[in-house]
Order: C-alpha cells, then sequence, then structure tokens
C-alpha cells in the first residue's frame, strides 16, 4: 500500500519514508492555516500554504474499514482518522478482523511490506 503516500523515490515523499524506515509517522501542517493532512503535499490542500513536517503520535480511530476475503489470506484496509485530524489508509493488522468497529481505538504499527521489503505504517486496536 506505499502508493497512498506517493513514490518514495520522489524528493516531496523522501522525508515521509525515512522517518518510516525509522519507524515514525509523520503528517504536514500547513504553515498559514495551521490545518493537518495527509498525504504528503508541498502545498496545503485547504488553502494552497506551504506545508511542514510534524511527528503524528499514530494514534486514531477507525472511520472506515473492509475485510476482504479473496485469496490465501484475508486483509483489511482501514480508513484511520489519527488524532492530529487528517484521515488515512492503511491495513489493519494483529488483530481478529470480525471483531473491528468503527470508532475502534487504533495505534500505528510498523511491518515490513511482503512485495519490496520495505517499512510500512500499519495500524492494530489499542487499549486508550
Amino acid at each position: 500500500m506505499t502508493e497512498f503516500a506517493g513514490d518514495p523515490n520522489f524528493p516531496e515523499n523522501r522525508e515521509y519514508w525515512e522517518a518510516v524506515a525509522h519507524e515514525r509517522l509523520l503528517i504536514k501542517r500547513c504553515v498559514s492555516c495551521e490545518k493537518p493532512h495527509y498525504y504528503p503535499r508541498a502545498y496545503c490542500p485547504f488553502c494552497g500554504g506551504e506545508t511542514q513536517w510534524e511527528e503524528s503520535k499514530g494514534k486514531g480511530e477507525i472511520y472506515s474499514y473492509t475485510v476482504v476475503r479473496v485469496g490465501a489470506e484475508p486483509y483489511c484496509p482501514a480508513y484511520v482518522t489519527l488524532d492530529e485530524g487528517p484521515t488515512m489508509i492503511a491495513v489493519m493488522v494483529e488483530c481478529d478482523f470480525d471483531r473491528l468497529a468503527v470508532g475502534d481505538r487504533v495505534r500505528v504499527v510498523f511491518r515490513r511490506s511482503a512485495r519490496d521489503g520495505r517499512m510500512l505504517p500499519m495500524f492494530t486496536p489499542s487499549a486508550d
């Protein structure tokens, strides 16, 4: 699912992927209107202002999800609204997909992609 944060070789996204490789999740915040957003962009999608990186605490709640049961292994893509405000898409891991619900608290975990070995942010249920 690396396509949601852009090409890791594109200069605009490099800092994001370097942080993920060190198990840190970054989002962007507008310098002008101060609204946070995800996925990384050089200019604010709300006002067009310049943006800066900010580390996310990696906590949030499930906004929406689905369980895909095609192929050998089911998987669960979910939209997660971070506590900082932006909503991102990621895969749910280390949980019983049948027990998930919209509004469940989650936290980021980092796992290697089976496709290319790169670290990816994923989410798992959280007690908080």
